[in-house]
């Protein structure tokens, strides 16, 4: 596709922090163009130079393709319509994660279905650092399915959402760090186990549990890997570089582990390894860091939207 004749996108849910991130990415695409942006409260202001409408009143023939940052359980049923109008989409809500209808937009991991696709849905920020970070040990069946991956996960606060919250208040935030979503019941994890299974055949148990950062954005994921067999920390590396070598939006970090330093603002995951001493079978720590605005959420939807329209795939993204 000829990137001077600017592909038209709409944006639905833009006034959230997610929303608002599209605009921003969008704002820079030198491919694609805004024609419309969609908000319920918000409609009648301006964000990014574009006045936001009711989702009910967004001219769905205007656009080519449909990014969807509505809430989950609402952003379906407009996909839908816009697929029912004949345009291409993204759902960046959880909606149609373990839907066979959408396919599952892991770039990396995805990317000869997501070419093809007329509805792609949008990884959670959680699961697309640890399916990254998975994968390529999985498929080489190195992970032992008789014992569990851990996974303690860290995350800013925009992960929340935009609406106020009291538990999200500067005051309760600020100075603290906590865990939620104790007992392995997150949202995320059947996503995180379906898309694990489905692309390297593991099924063994993963333990999630997610904590808050006290900070606006980025994610950082402790994950400890049962091994089949020892690695040090050259080998695990070399994997890591082996199958990530030619992709833009992974840094495979050498002798040294990620922070959200290295990816805030970025359409970007760190990937970092650890030998574990001190243990009777074989482990190792992952660390694996993203923004979850932009790698974790909007980033990757322009990431998936730009191989689904033949695009450069990093055209308007910074990894």
């Amino acid at each position: 596709m000829n990137i001077n004749a600017s592909v038209p996108v709409g944006v639905l849910g833009a006034s959230g922090y997610v929303g608002r991130e599209l605009l921003r990415l969008l704002a820079g695409h030198p491919g694609a163009s805004v024609v419309f942006a969609t908000a319920e409260a918000a409609a009648g202001e301006r964000l990014e130079g574009r006045r936001l409408v009711k989702v009910e009143d967004a001219p769905l023939a205007r656009a080519e393709v449909v990014l969807s940052a509505l809430p989950h359980g609402v952003s379906g049923r407009f996909v839908h319509e816009a697929r029912a109008a004949g345009k291409r989409a993204v759902d960046l809500s959880a909606d149609l994660r373990l839907s066979p209808e959408a396919v599952y937009g892991l770039t990396e991991v995805t990317r000869p279905r997501v070419a093809g696709a007329e509805l792609v849905a949008n990884p959670g920020c959680y699961p697309t650092a640890a399916l990254l970070a998975l994968i390529p040990l999985a498929q080489r069946g190195l992970i032992d399915p008789e014992r569990e991956v851990v996974i303690d996960a860290a995350s800013g606060v925009t992960g929340a959402g935009r609406n106020p919250k009291r538990e999200l208040l500067f005051g309760e935030v600020a100075e603290d760090f906590r865990a939620y979503a104790v007992g392995n019941e997150h949202r995320h994890l059947p996503e995180l186990k379906a898309a694990l299974d489905r692309e390297s055949g593991f099924v063994g148990d993963v333990v999630f549990t997610p904590h808050l950062l006290p900070v606006k954005r980025g994610i950082l994921e402790t994950i400890h890997v049962p091994l089949t067999r020892l690695l040090d920390q050259a080998t695990a590396e070399g994997i890591y570089e082996t199958v990530y070598a030619d992709e833009p939006c992974v840094q495979v970090m050498h002798g040294a582990l990620p922070s959200l330093k290295d990816v805030v603002y970025r359409n970007r995951v760190a990937l970092g390894v650890a030998a574990v001493a001190n243990v009777r079978r074989p482990r190792l720590t992952v660390i694996a860091a993203i923004d979850n605005l932009v790698k974790g959420a909007a980033g990757q939807a322009i990431q998936n939207m730009n191989v689904m329209l033949g695009l450069s795939e990093t055209l308007g993204l910074t990894c």
